[in-house]
C-alpha cells in the first residue's frame, strides 16, 4: 500500500511538469488551430536563462524563474509575429513544417551558443531533502513542483474566465471573424495567447530541470512529445484535458516504471497517443468540431 502511495505521490510531480506543458499547446491550438511543435524547446529556453541566472548572476531563484518566464513570453511572442502570423490563412502543413523549423532553429542554435555538453541546474533548494512518512518519501522538490503547478494553472484558469483579455481569447477561439466585428484586436489576442503558452512552458521547463538536473539543447524534445500526448488525450483546445492529461500521462509513466520497466515508459505513453487517435480523437474532454467547406 505505501508503494503504491508512493508511486501516486511520484506520479503527480511528474505529471504537473507535463500539464503545465501541455497547457502551452492547447492554449495555441484552441485559438488558431496549430500545433506549435516549438513548444518544447521554449521549455529549453527556459531552463537555460533560469540556470545562468542562477549561475552566472548568482540570482535568487525567484528572480532567476521571473527572467526566465518574461524572457520565454516574449519569445513566444516573437515567434507568433516572425513565423505564424505570416500564415494564419495558410494551408496547415505550411504552418506546421514552419514549426518544425523553429524547433530545429532554437534547438540548434543554442547548441552553437552554449555547446551540446549537459549542464547541471544547481540545486539550491534542498531539492533531495524530503519528509519521510513511513515508507513514503515526498521531497522538497516534489513540494514545489506540485505547489507552483497548481498556482500557475489556477491562475490561468481565472485570467481565462475573469478578465478581459481572457474573455478576447475565449471569443477568438469559437469564432474569429465574429470577434473581429466586436472589436476585439484577434493579432493581439492571439500574441498574448502564445505569451501566457510560452511562460507556462518556460515553468514547466524549469521545474524539469531542477528535477533531472539536466540543461541542454535538446531537453525540450521528450518532454515535449509526451505533453503533447497529454494535451491530446485530455482534448486538443481544452484547458481543463490538458491539466487532467498531463496527470494521466504522468501517472501512466510513472506506474509504468514502478511495476514494468522503465524501457517500456516511453511506449506505454506514446502508445496511450495511438489509441486515442484511433478510438478518440477528440480527447477526454474535447469537443467535436464541424468543419466547412
Amino acid at each position: 500500500m505505501e508503494q503504491l502511495l508512493q508511486q501516486i505521490i511520484n506520479s503527480l510531480h511528474v505529471g504537473s511538469i507535463y500539464a503545465l506543458i501541455a497547457l502551452g499547446y492547447t492554449m495555441v491550438y484552441g485559438i488558431v488551430q496549430l500545433i506549435n511543435f516549438a513548444h518544447g524547446d521554449i521549455l529549453m529556453v527556459g531552463a537555460y536563462f533560469a540556470f545562468f541566472g542562477l549561475t552566472a548572476y548568482r540570482l535568487p531563484f525567484g528572480v532567476s524563474l521571473l527572467v526566465a518566464v518574461i524572457i520565454c513570453a516574449l519569445l513566444g511572442m516573437l515567434i507568433d509575429k516572425i513565423a505564424y502570423k505570416p500564415l494564419r490563412n495558410a494551408p496547415r502543413i505550411s504552418a506546421l513544417i514552419t514549426a518544425l523549423g523553429v524547433s530545429m532553429f532554437l534547438e540548434n542554435g543554442f547548441r552553437y551558443l552554449f555547446g551540446a555538453d549537459t549542464k547541471r541546474m544547481p540545486d539550491i533548494i534542498g531539492a533531495e531533502k524530503a519528509f519521510r512518512f513511513g515508507s513514503v518519501r515526498i521531497s522538497h522538490m516534489t513540494f514545489i513542483t506540485i505547489a507552483v503547478a497548481v498556482l500557475f494553472m489556477l491562475s490561468l484558469q481565472l485570467i481565462v474566465h475573469y478578465t478581459k483579455t481572457g474573455k478576447a481569447m475565449r471569443s477568438v477561439s469559437e469564432d474569429t471573424k465574429a470577434a473581429q466585428l466586436m472589436g476585439i484586436n484577434v493579432d493581439r489576442t492571439i500574441a498574448i495567447t502564445f505569451a501566457i503558452g510560452s511562460a507556462l512552458g518556460a515553468v514547466g521547463g524549469i521545474l524539469y530541470s531542477m528535477n533531472y538536473y539536466e540543461v541542454q539543447p535538446y531537453m525540450g524534445m521528450m518532454p515535449g512529445l509526451k505533453a503533447f500526448v497529454a494535451a491530446v488525450l485530455g482534448g486538443i483546445g481544452s484547458i481543463p484535458g490538458a491539466m487532467l492529461g498531463g496527470f494521466v500521462i504522468g501517472g501512466v509513466e510513472t506506474i509504468t516504471r514502478g511495476y514494468i520497466s522503465s524501457t517500456w515508459a516511453d511506449a506505454f505513453v506514446f502508445g496511450i497517443l495511438i489509441i486515442v487517435l484511433i478510438f478518440k480523437p477528440t480527447g477526454i474532454l474535447g469537443k467535436n468540431m464541424k468543419e466547412k467547406v
